[in-house]
């Protein structure tokens, strides 16, 4: 049945079905769309509808979860770009480029040479393996932690909690406030029945929404 209206006029329509069959309802009582079908080639056109769009949501829903893995991976990185300074960037790239250079002679070298690189590679891996982070700050760029000056600066030591998201915590103002636009926030939104608005921008609690 419609939903909207004041609480006697909710009554009203609430009134007029009873003691009447599902199909006996006037048909003006039933939200857009979900009126009873008229006929069986109706009720099997919605049903086949209904069959299609389920589906094509199976479908997104196993998309979402291969791709999942890839999407964190690329967050992370642009997340990294994002708190990293000129100076780590280019440093980032010169360190990439040695890398690809290093492979080149490893693969011209001969597999003595290639040996010889992989054991190198494997005690630089097995070094940096080794990362003191008592303060547990936010991993950088080059896979160790940013600087302390780096993480008060952005405001990751604040921690914001959205009651809307299921007490989500989000680290600094610029990922709290970035967040009501995400995905998590506007689903919230929509099972409370709330338009996501600039009219309840900064609104992170059930009760105040």
């Amino acid at each position: 049945l419609k939903a909207g209206g004041s609480v006697s006029q909710k009554a009203e329509r609430l009134m007029k079905t009873k003691g009447k069959k599902l199909e006996d309802l006037d048909r003006k009582l039933f939200a857009k769309g979900k009126a009873p079908a008229r006929s069986e080639a109706e009720a099997a056109e919605r049903q086949a509808a209904c069959e299609a769009v389920a589906l094509l949501e199976c479908k997104v829903a196993a998309m979402a979860g291969l791709l999942a893995p890839t999407v964190q991976a690329t967050r992370a990185q642009v997340e990294k770009k994002a708190t990293s300074t000129y100076e780590e960037f280019a440093a980032d790239m010169q360190d990439q480029r040695e890398d690809e250079l290093r492979q080149a002679a490893g693969a011209a070298g001969g597999a003595g040479a290639g040996a010889m690189a992989g054991e190198d590679e494997e005690e630089e891996d097995d070094d940096k393996d080794i990362i003191y982070n008592p303060l547990k700050l936010p991993v950088g760029w080059d896979g160790k932690p940013i600087p302390y000056w780096l993480y008060k600066l952005h405001g990751l030591n604040q921690e914001f909690k959205c009651e809307i998201c299921g007490d989500f915590s989000y680290f600094g103002r610029r990922a709290f406030e970035k967040h009501f636009k995400e995905a998590r926030h506007q689903h919230g939104m929509r099972c409370l029945g709330i338009p996501n608005n600039k009219v309840f921008a900064e609104i992170t609690k059930i009760d105040d929404a």
